[in-house]
């Protein structure tokens, strides 16, 4: 997408190098015309570079660049094309490259050599940069909104089980009784942050590069602020050579999907566990699984393992693209036309995580009489009977931990749960146990008792859940 153009009418007569061809005497070579093809994939930035168009054209009939006739015509050529892209009838021909010199090529066929005039004061390096940023830009605004369509996904079920006991786990082993409403909410947070980092992305990327041409600027009298403006962005870039040079919008925004893919392979794993029969903790609809060709017992959760891989997908995309940028020189290098490629296929298939996801946190029904019973095991109170301790008997928390281990070794060496062993065996460690230790031995009270900011105790989700409702309102 290097630019090489002239506006010349003779320019663009023959094929092949038509639109840039005056230095060349000869076609590319077929692999040459092979590997420098894109328009096999750029063609999905045909609304963004129509934009781009028209923003450009109207700013040269303002500036005076170009005669309002020669604008209009141009304007209702570019209508025109983007009427046969919507009918799927706009001839994408190889022989052009890249979507920019397509539809200028078409914009010739239509109105003749007044189409030349559009080039004016711009390159396709320029080009091509705006037309992805706002690309990107509105990959970023789709991805806010679909993780707040998870989010409320999740607080719904969060607000629906608010009270529902289950185990809370360190290293994946039981640690403490938390509530399910709780740990959905967890990832409220998780994604809220996500959608935050591309708010900041998109903020950061909203400069306009066009009129930064080749690289160097324009002589031409344009007027950068009002292409800008028209285009949605808050202020043109503000060095030519960073203008076409640069893709750290684009690789900042695979970071961001990088990110919200780990979140979401997270939560993809612990579904892919809640539904075994080891767990049980939840069960999803035939929706959102599938079975086997051989074991007709078998329902897999292979929509969640599938979300749980596209991780590899869009982190390598950010990889490619990091790898593409790291040692070029300023300003443009062909290199850079392997953007798109990674960053279309990170979007594309996050977006279809991020809806499978939603989805699936809507279809689960949680299993809450086994998430409460699981919620006692593994000695899940033992915190408790230290904080007890603590509380009850003003001893130091260091030796209140040492009391609590002597228990559970205790009750672990009977078959016992915490709560099941006699007053006397709890006095035999430490005589100043009182039978109010009992009212801290369950998972319920534990849960309840966690009031702190943040807590997982029922009260405590409930008002996270209402600030989320009202934020995501």
């Amino acid at each position: 997408m290097t630019d090489h153009a002239s506006d010349t009418p003779q320019a663009a007569k023959g094929q092949g190098q038509a639109m840039w061809g005056g230095r060349f005497s000869a076609k590319p070579a077929e692999l040459m015309q092979a590997i420098n093809v894109s328009i096999g994939f750029d063609k999905r930035l045909w609304a963004q570079d129509l934009a781009g168009s028209r923003a450009h054209a109207r700013m040269l009939i303002s500036q005076g660049v170009i005669a309002s006739a020669d604008g209009d015509e141009i304007l209702k050529g570019l209508d025109t094309i983007e009427g046969e892209i919507a009918a799927g009838t706009f001839p994408f021909r190889d022989e052009y490259e890249d979507i920019h010199m397509n539809i200028e090529a078409r914009l010739r066929e239509l109105i003749g050599p007044t189409a030349g005039r559009l080039h004016t004061a711009r390159s396709r390096n320029d080009q091509v940069a705006v037309d992805f940023r706002l690309w990107v830009r509105d990959a970023c605004d789709r991805s806010v909104g679909q993780l707040e369509a998870l989010q409320k996904a999740l607080l719904a079920q969060a607000e629906a089980h608010a009270d529902a006991l289950m185990p809370g786990f360190t290293h994946l082993q039981p640690a403490q009784p938390v509530t399910f409403g709780h740990h959905l909410m967890a990832y409220v947070e998780m994604f809220g942050r996500d959608a935050s980092r591309f708010r900041d992305a998109r903020a950061r990327m909203n400069e306009c590069p066009l009129g930064a041409a080749a690289l160097a600027g324009s002589p031409f009298p344009i007027d950068r602020h009002q292409t800008a403006a028209s285009l949605g962005f808050d202020r043109p870039t503000a060095n030519s050579l960073d203008s076409v040079s640069s893709r750290d919008f684009a690789l900042e925004a695979l970071s961001a999907a990088s990110i919200t893919a780990t979140h979401l392979s997270r939560l993809a794993e612990e579904i892919v566990l809640w539904t075994t029969p080891m767990f049980g903790f939840i069960k999803l609809t035939d929706a959102f699984t599938t079975g086997s060709s051989i074991m007709p017992q078998k329902k897999n959760p292979d929509a969640a393992e599938l979300i749980r891989a596209k991780v590899g997908r869009i982190l390598g995309s950010l990889t490619t693209l990091t790898v593409v940028m790291k040692g070029l020189p300023l300003a443009y290098s062909k290199d850079m036309q392997e953007d798109k490629v990674p960053t279309f296929e990170a979007f594309d298939a996050l977006e279809l995580a991020l809806l499978a996801m939603a989805g699936m946190v809507a279809d689960l029904t949680p299993n809450t009489e086994v998430m409460a019973k699981a919620a006692g095991a593994g000695f899940s109170t033992a915190t408790d009977l230290a904080d007890w301790l603590v509380r009850t008997l003003n001893m130091p928390f260091r030796d209140a931990h040492h009391v609590t281990g002597s228990a559970v070794k205790t009750a672990e060496g009977l078959g016992v749960d915490l709560a099941d062993l006699t007053l006397e065996q709890f006095q035999a460690i430490e005589p100043r146990i009182s039978q109010d230790v009992y009212a801290v031995l369950t998972p319920a009270a534990s849960a309840a008792s966690r009031m702190s900011y943040g807590g997982t105790a029922p009260a405590q989700v409930r008002a996270q859940i209402a600030r989320w409702k009202e934020v995501l309102a």
